[in-house]
């Protein structure tokens, strides 16, 4: 048996709020769930991208909650998002005119482009085209 997909991303940030002003406002995710300072939860396409605060998250769960597993990470951490040549461009005029620096722009040797910048959070997150991966 293989998996199907991935169905969940998740980040690890301590600033929920500016998280959710990141990802909802810059990026354009729609927001799902909040859950105090815990979680953010976004829908992007049929995936979700799940944003934990990780001193809240390594906590066992609170009587009444969910049995989830603790868990949480600290540091920067890194995910990318499937875009277009044409989407690439956009997605850097626009991430520019929102104020977030391009921190590296990488043409792949076996065909592709990336952009790479961060989130509040000091995430590594990337645009790039899916033929990086050999992906149609």
């Amino acid at each position: 048996m293989r998996p199907a997909g991935i169905l969940e991303t998740v980040l690890y940030a301590a600033d929920l709020d500016a998280a959710e002003a990141f990802y909802e406002k810059v990026l354009g995710l729609e927001r799902v769930a909040r859950v105090d300072d815990r979680h953010v939860f976004f829908a992007c396409g049929n995936q979700m991208l799940l944003i934990f605060n990780p001193a809240v998250t390594r906590q066992p769960p609170k009587p009444g909650m969910l049995p989830v597993p603790p868990h949480g990470a600290e540091g920067q951490c890194h995910m990318c998002f499937r875009a277009s040549r044409d989407e690439l461009a956009q997605w850097q005029a626009h991430l520019e005119a929102h104020g977030v620096a391009i921190e590296s722009v990488v043409d792949w040797p076996q065909g592709g482009r990336s952009i790479y910048f961060r989130d509040p959070a000091g995430n590594s997150i990337e645009f790039a085209e899916p033929r990086i991966w050999g992906f149609s």
